[in-house]
């Protein structure tokens, strides 16, 4: 996929996530300062909008109003909407920001529960995923908590609980995952700075929760057989990069278990890779 397609295709979700919480603040008529921070609070807390500073954020601000401003109708701002918000992951991240901003008062107005209710609508979201969104935002929980973890920073996880199985990170097995992170396709969208940001919170998830709860979570993450492989590639990449030690080896062994691999599948991989 070309470099600019992926490029255009960011500036565009992030284009639709600014729309709908501009949307969503301005609602009830007026814009409280409240939510104009929520907003802040957002785009500084998302990853998608990784290089975007708060000083920039009034600016953005500005040009999503100027823009839906010159929309025919409503109508058409969920067209483009759903266009530039493609898949369900996207499409429930911009539902919970607009819900982030209109709830950010404590006091959502008809108007609010109204526009959230045509959100849901457009971008097919469940009862389930509204309710779940609703209690994270009403507990000021961070939208990941709905989300999950993006597979890029599960992808990453691997890596690292692997590399890390023995105490230490060898300068192989370093050069391995930044080798992984530079040329693998399922980085093809991931910054440099992001993927600083995913290696730190492997490290500090391993170290806050232990591997037995971060394998449940990639299990849970990486649903799809496609997935699975794609990240015990990843792994036992890194772990071959030298002579794979005995805890590396057995981490390797619960990454198969964990991902319902056979022996031949496994070997298969690790030979690919």
């Amino acid at each position: 996929m070309p470099r600019e397609f992926l490029v255009q295709a960011r500036r565009d979700r992030n284009t639709a996530l600014l729309d709908v919480m501009v949307l969503a603040a301005s609602a009830d008529g007026t814009v409280a300062k409240i939510e104009l921070k929520n907003m802040v609070a957002r785009v500084i807390e998302r990853p998608e909008f990784e290089g975007v500073h708060a000083d920039d954020i009034a600016g953005l601000v500005e040009t999503s109003a100027r823009r839906l401003g010159h929309a025919r109708g409503f109508e058409d701002i969920l067209k483009v909407l759903k266009q530039r918000l493609p898949g369900h992951r996207n499409r429930l991240l911009a539902f919970g920001l607009a819900a982030s901003v209109a709830m950010a008062d404590r006091k959502t107005t008809k108007e609010e529960m109204g526009l959230l209710k045509s959100f849901q609508q457009a971008f097919s979201l469940s009862e389930h995923d509204v309710t779940r969104v609703f209690e994270a935002v009403e507990r000021g929980a961070p939208l990941a908590e709905v989300l999950g973890e993006p597979l890029e920073q599960l992808y990453a996880e691997v890596m690292v609980l692997v590399s890390a199985s023995d105490g230490e990170i060898t300068r192989a097995e370093a050069d391995a995952i930044l080798e992984n992170l530079a040329g693998n396709p399922a980085f093809a969208e991931t910054s440099a700075d992001l993927a600083r940001g995913y290696l730190r919170d492997a490290l500090e998830n391993l170290r806050t929760f232990g591997l037995p709860t971060r394998l449940t979570t990639l299990a849970q993450g990486l649903s799809s057989k496609k997935q699975r492989s794609q990240a015990y590639a990843l792994a036992a990449r890194v772990a071959h990069a030298k002579k794979a030690t005995a805890p590396e080896l057995r981490t390797l062994e619960l990454l198969q278990a964990t991902f319902g691999l056979t022996d031949e599948e496994a070997a298969r991989l690790t030979m690919e890779s």
